[in-house]
C-alpha cells in the first residue's frame, strides 16, 4: 500500500519552483504569469504577477525574492516592499527558456535552462530521440550583486537543484540525462569535481528536494510519480501522483510535509489551455534538510 496523499489545491495551470516560507508554500504558476502561495489549509492566493512566465524561486538574505523569468531569460528581484527589478540578464548564457533555480546562503543563484526548444523538438522527433540526442546547456551562476557567468557546461537540461546544508555541494537534476549530478562549491560559487550523484532511469528528474537523511525526492515529469532516491541511485520510495509530477518540496511546521506539483501535460499549448495543475501533499518520515 502506497503512502497516503491528499489534494491540497487545484485550480492552477502549471506549478513550478515550490518553496516553503512563513507558513505557506510559494510557487510559480507559469500560464497565470503569477507567483502564488497556499497554506496547509488549502487557501490559494496570488501573491503577484509578472509580464512573463515565472519559474524558479528563492530568497536573498535581505528578504528580497528572486524569480526566474523564463522567456525573457532574466532573474528578477522583488524587494520586501513589492518593487520588482531585473537582477540579472541571462540571455548570453541560456540558449532557450530559463527554468529552475536554487539560491545559496549569500544570495547567489544557480539557474538552469532548456538549452533548446524542447516542445518543438519533441513534436518533430519524438521523446526517445530527443532523450538520446539533444543540444547541451550551460548552467548560470548569478552572484549576489547580479553579475552572471557560466557555472557549468555540457548539461543535459539542467533543472531542479539543491545545496547541501553545509553549503559545500550542489546537486542538480539533468532531466534529459536521467541523472542527478553533484559539484563541489568553491569560492564565489565556483563549481568543480563534477560527478554522478545518482542515475534515475527510467525516471527523469524535474524538480528535486533534499531531506535530512541525505536522500533526494525527485518529481518525474514523464510518469505520475514522485520518487525518493539515495546517493548511488537506489529507489527508496515511490508515491503515485495521479498525473505527471513536475516539482516537489518539503515543508510544513515540522518540514515533513511533501508537496508535489502535478499537471496533465507540460506541453506549453496544452498546459496553458486548462487549469489541470494540482498540488498534492503527503506526510513523510524524514524532514527537509537544512534550517527550519
Amino acid at each position: 500500500m502506497g503512502r497516503a496523499t491528499r489534494e491540497l489545491t487545484g485550480g492552477i495551470y502549471f506549478g513550478e519552483g515550490p518553496r516553503w516560507r512563513d507558513g505557506r508554500l510559494w510557487f510559480s504558476d507559469f500560464y497565470a504569469h503569477a507567483v502564488k502561495s497556499v497554506s496547509l489549509a488549502g487557501d490559494l492566493r496570488t501573491e503577484f504577477e509578472i509580464d512573463d512566465q515565472p519559474s524558479g524561486l528563492g530568497w536573498a538574505p535581505d528578504g528580497s525574492m528572486l524569480i526566474v523569468a523564463q522567456i525573457k531569460r532574466q532573474l528578477l528581484r522583488r524587494t520586501p516592499d513589492g518593487k520588482i527589478t531585473v537582477h540579472a540578464e541571462l540571455g548570453h548564457i541560456a540558449d532557450f527558456h530559463c527554468n529552475d533555480m536554487v539560491v545559496d546562503s549569500a544570495g547567489g543563484a544557480y539557474v538552469g535552462n532548456f538549452g533548446f526548444d524542447l516542445d518543438a523538438e519533441i513534436a518533430a522527433r519524438g521523446v526517445p530521440d530527443v532523450l538520446a540526442n539533444h543540444p547541451k546547456a550551460k548552467l548560470a551562476y548569478v552572484a549576489p550583486d547580479g553579475t552572471a557567468r557560466v557555472a557549468a557546461t555540457d548539461m543535459s537540461f539542467p533543472n531542479g537543484s539543491v545545496i547541501t546544508p553545509d553549503g559545500k555541494t550542489l546537486i542538480l537534476g539533468e532531466t534529459l540525462g536521467a541523472v542527478l549530478t553533484a559539484f563541489d562549491i568553491g569560492a564565489g560559487g565556483a563549481l568543480s569535481n563534477r560527478r554522478v550523484w545518482a542515475p534515475t532511469t527510467p525516471a527523469v528528474p524535474d524538480g528535486i528536494c533534499l531531506d535530512a537523511d541525505g536522500a533526494i525526492w525527485i518529481a518525474n515529469p514523464i510518469a505520475p510519480q514522485c520518487l525518493r532516491i539515495a546517493e548511488g541511485g537506489a529507489v527508496l520510495e515511490v508515491i503515485d501522483t495521479g498525473q505527471p509530477c513536475f516539482a516537489c518540496m518539503l515543508g510544513g511546521e515540522d518540514r515533513k510535509t511533501l508537496f508535489m506539483l502535478t499537471a496533465a501535460s507540460s506541453d506549453h499549448e496544452a498546459a496553458a489551455a486548462a487549469q489541470t495543475g494540482k498540488i498534492l501533499v503527503a506526510e513523510v518520515d524524514s524532514p527537509r534538510a537544512g534550517r527550519p
